[in-house]
């Protein structure tokens, strides 16, 4: 359209970008706080000690999971076809993710409530249970983007879905789900290290260290497996303009195709490597006692390996394992013109208030948890 500045083309390309920077953001910023969650049981020994590592993320994890609710509001807005497959599809994983995300506020505000050991204890698991539980799922479903999903298309785009829960659970889509629990084990642990002393510390930096140089390994073999399993291909050129119509392109499935990328821009394999590097340096700096090295580079680690899958995939977005034609891609699956326009312009005011405002809670609640400070504030749990 002549009053828009921008081309559709270069307007998908854009909301790509978005919507790999928020699923960063919410990997980087609830990514600890499920890190945290799942290593309560491991790391805190003692009720004060739990209460200390809750504390940690207790101020802060609710405005870290706006970074979810953006990035599915965006897939909603942008890729509206990607929502639908994904949504509905996915329909019993994600109701999972929703039951353990809603445990995690229940549990902060239950478990204090009464001092029998017991109903803390039930509390305790039940908020291991919501980091565990999405950080695992989260993992399964990237694997399964890059294996493919059991949907099509009908002449009238009413999309069919072929599949199941269990039918997720392959092996690779497993090995990502690992891949995703240590990485986040491995950030949450980089956070504790930094937030907390003495004993809890302690076993975050040991645990931490551990689970990053899981996350090297997982990765790799991961990778080795990506290179081996079916990828997904255009056949033939689209236009980057058109209309969205997920039936008009012709795409096909062949071995070794999500590596296509990485042969046609050799700069990108940057990626994979700061994946792996990110989280060997996470490991070294946790058992050196530099906690702050070590969350930043668990945070790089993590950049790395979202990216890796981003770019192994493009421009695919949820690829059809029963029908590679129905595959939705960002060239045939996004909003009008106009609606990514308005959307870009509602993000960009937006999306630095959100900036603004995170790093603003973080200076304020700056400094370590202890013992000490939750006694003098009333509000902690």
């Amino acid at each position: 359209m002549d009053t828009i500045p921008l081309d559709y083309a270069t307007l998908r390309l854009i909301w790509w970008l978005l919507l790999g920077i928020l699923l960063i953001g919410f990997a980087v910023m609830d990514g600890f706080d499920l890190g945290v969650a799942t290593l309560l049981p491991a790391v805190a020994r003692t009720d004060e000690e739990r209460r200390i590592v809750l504390n940690v993320i207790g101020p802060v994890w609710e405005g870290n999971q706006v970074w979810l609710i953006l990035g599915g509001g965006a897939i909603f807005a942008a890729f509206p076809p990607l929502y639908a497959v994904s949504f509905s599809g996915f329909y019993i994983a994600m109701f999972l993710i929703l039951v353990a995300l809603i445990l995690r506020p229940v549990g902060f505000k239950f478990r204090s409530k009464v001092p029998d050991p017991r109903w803390r204890a039930v509390w305790d698991w039940a908020l291991f249970a919501s980091g565990l539980v999405p950080s695992l799922v989260f993992g399964v479903a990237m694997g399964n983007v890059l294996l493919g999903v059991p949907f099509h298309f009908d002449d009238t785009l009413r999309v069919y879905y072929e599949g199941g829960l269990f039918g997720l659970l392959t092996p690779f889509a497993l090995l990502c789900g690992l891949v995703s629990v240590a990485m986040l084990l491995m950030h949450g642990a980089g956070m504790l290290a930094m937030k907390t002393s003495g004993a809890v510390a302690a076993r975050a930096r040991r645990y931490g260290s551990i689970a990053a140089i899981a996350t090297a390994v997982l990765f790799v073999i991961g990778g080795t497996w990506v290179a081996r399993i079916d990828g997904y291909a255009l056949q033939v050129g689209m236009d980057t303009a058109g209309p969205s119509n997920p039936l008009a392109k012709v795409a096909v499935a062949k071995p070794g195709a999500w590596m296509d990328n990485y042969a046609r821009w050799p700069i990108t394999w940057l990626l994979p490597a700061i994946g792996v590097a990110g989280a060997l340096l996470s490991a070294v700096s946790l058992r050196s006692g530099r906690a702050g090295l070590a969350f930043l580079a668990s945070s790089v680690s993590i950049i790395g390996i979202i990216l890796t899958e981003g770019v192994a995939t493009f421009p695919f977005l949820l690829p059809s394992s029963t029908q590679a034609g129905s595959s939705l891609t960002l060239w045939d699956a996004s909003s009008s013109h106009m609606t990514l326009f308005i959307m870009l312009l509602a993000t960009a005011f937006f999306l630095p208030i959100v900036l603004l405002y995170t790093a603003w809670v973080f200076r304020v609640l700056r400094g370590k948890v202890d013992g000490d400070g939750m006694g003098r504030n009333p509000n902690a749990y």
